[in-house]
C-alpha cells in the first residue's frame, strides 16, 4: 500500500487532529528507526501510520484494539508483517507477544512519540525544537508526569539494541523534522 492510500485510509478511520497527529509522528519515527537500524523505511513507516486505525471504532479499548485493524488491512491485501506488528503493538487484545525488532520497534516507538509530545508541552515556547533528549529522559522517571505512557514499553528499545538516550534521540530527531504536521 503506498502512503497517500494509506493516509486517506487513516483518515477515513480517525477523526480526532491529536490521534492523527500521533500516527504522522509514529510513521516519522519509526521511518528513521528503520534507517537507523537497516531496515525497510516504507514498510516501519506505513506500520507507525496505520498502527491506530481503529482506536475509534474500538473506542481504544484494549482488549480488542488492533484486532479491527487486522480485518480491515487484510482485506485492503496489507503485508502481513505489518498486520502483525500493528496486532502486536498492543499485547492486550490477545495472547501473542512481540518477538521481532519490529514488534519492539513500533510498539517503544509509538509509545515513545506521547513522552516527546507530553515533554513538549510543558516547554514555555511549546516547540519540538527546544526539547532537549535529556528532558524526555527525565521525564521517563518521573512517574507521575504523563502517568498513563508505559515506561517499560518505551523500554522495549532496548530489546533492538537501542539504550533509551540514543533512542530518545532517534525519536525526537523524528518527530522535529515534522514538526510543522504536528503543530509543535
Amino acid at each position: 500500500m503506498m502512503r497517500e492510500k494509506a493516509f486517506a485510509l487513516l483518515k477515513d478511520y480517525v477523526k480526532n487532529e491529536n490521534m492523527l497527529k500521533h500516527c504522522l509522528a509514529s510513521e516519522a519515527v519509526m521511518k528513521k528507526l528503520a534507517r537507523h537500524l537497516g531496515e525497510d523505511e516504507q514498510k516501519w513507516a506505513l506500520a507507525g501510520l496505520l498502527h491506530d486505525l481503529d482506536v475509534e471504532i474500538t473506542n481504544a479499548d484494549l482488549k480488542i484494539h488492533g484486532l479491527e485493524s487486522e480485518k480491515i488491512l487484510k482485506n485492503m491485501g496489507v503485508d502481513d508483517q505489518i498486520i502483525e506488528a500493528i496486532v502486536l503493538h498492543n499485547e492486550h487484545a490477545h495472547t501473542k507477544k512481540r518477538t521481532t525488532k519490529f514488534h519492539h520497534a513500533l510498539a517503544a516507538g509509538e509509545t515513545i512519540t506521547g513522552l516527546i509530545m507530553a515533554t513538549t508541552l510543558v516547554y514555555p515556547d511549546k516547540k519540538l525544537l527546544s526539547v532537549k533528549v535529556k528532558s524526555i529522559v527525565k521525564r521517563m522517571k518521573e512517574k507521575a508526569f504523563a502517568a498513563s505512557i508505559d515506561r517499560d514499553i518505551i523500554r522495549e528499545c532496548e530489546i533492538i539494541g537501542l539504550p533509551l538516550e540514543n533512542f530518545a534521540t532517534i525519536c525526537l530527531l523524528a518527530m522535529q523534522e515534522i514538526s510543522d504536521e504536528l503543530g509543535l
